[in-house]
């Protein structure tokens, strides 16, 4: 399932009604943050999983 545009449009405002313009940034910030950190765990998750095939 992908989201079209009028539903990212949609999340936006809902996002920005609540958080306000003024902290949006901040909010912005910390979800990339989120996940970038994500990504670097899946990304040490696989290389981890792998090394432990390799070794038995």
């Amino acid at each position: 399932m992908t989201l079209g545009p009028w539903q990212i449009f949609l999340i936006l405002i809902i996002i920005l009604v609540l958080f306000g313009a003024g902290k949006l940034p901040q909010v912005m910030g910390e979800l990339g943050k989120g996940i970038r950190n994500l990504k670097s765990e899946l990304k040490d998750n696989k290389i981890t999983s792998t090394n432990d095939e390799s070794n038995h």
